[in-house]
Parts: C-alpha cells; structure tokens; sequence
C-alpha cells in the first residue's frame, strides 16, 4: 500500500488562553467558517511545523495576542469531534495579555467566563473546557478516553 492509500486523522491544537488581568475567564472565538458558534482558538497544524509553534501560531491568527504555552494540557481524539473530518487536537493551557481582537477565521474574539457564553460551543469544545475547569478545581487531568 501506497501513502496515498491510508485516510489518517489531521493534527490539530486548541489553546485555552488565560489573561492575566482577568482571573477565571477564557479567550473564545465565534468562527466566521463552518461549522459556525463559538470555539477556542486553535486550528490546523502545518506539514513540516511543530505542534507547539501551531499553537502559537494560531493564537496569534485568531486573537492577536502573543500567548505563553504554560503547559500541555490534554489530546483528544474522538473520531466524531469535529463534522469535517477526524482531527487529533493536542491542547495547551496558555497565558497572555492584551485585548484579543478577532482575525483569521474568527469573526470576533470573547472574554468571559465559560459559563457566560453566549451560544453553544463547537467540535468538542464543551468537553475541553468542562476537563479544564476540573483540572483547575482538582488539579486531576482527565483520564485517556476511548
């Protein structure tokens, strides 16, 4: 079998950017593209990029802002999670400062607490940001799921 024979998921990274003038709030985007709602910033990685520098990358195309990667949060895989296609999201917890701005497939960008969202989030969104408000209340990290 040929490269071109395999169907294999596309990376991806989401970002759960904290500011530090706004103390238990997120960074979201409401995307301009399908499927449209709100999201955390994130998006493709580039052939030949590192996950980490994608991340970066993306923060900045969709925000503005210059984000810190603190740490590595969590991977999500579920073959379902974005309608597109199967994506791999590798998520980073990540600072910042500044007033993000909306740019690149995001129409415009929000700061708020997850639970003043003005509409539904997108892919499998919810579930990371309900994994990231545990992990910050317990410091446990979601468990591997199947």
């Amino acid at each position: 079998m040929s490269g071109k024979d395999y169907k294999n998921p596309i990376p991806t990274c989401d970002i759960l950017i904290e500011l530090a003038d706004q103390p238990g709030t997120l960074v979201f985007i409401e995307r301009k593209n399908e499927p449209h709602g709100f999201a955390l910033p994130g998006g493709f990685v580039d052939e030949g990029e590192w996950v980490a520098d994608a991340a970066v990358r993306e923060a900045k195309e969709e925000t503005g802002l210059d984000v810190t990667l603190a740490e590595l949060f969590h991977v999500y895989s579920d073959p379902s999670r974005d309608p597109r296609k199967h994506t791999v999201s590798t998520v980073f917890i990540a600072t910042a400062a500044g007033t993000p701005v909306g740019g690149d497939d995001a129409a415009r960008c929000i700061v708020c607490a997850p639970s003043e969202l003005p509409g539904p989030l997108v892919f499998d969104h919810a579930t990371i940001v309900q994994d990231y408000l545990e992990y910050r209340r317990s410091g446990s990290r979601p468990p591997p799921r199947r």
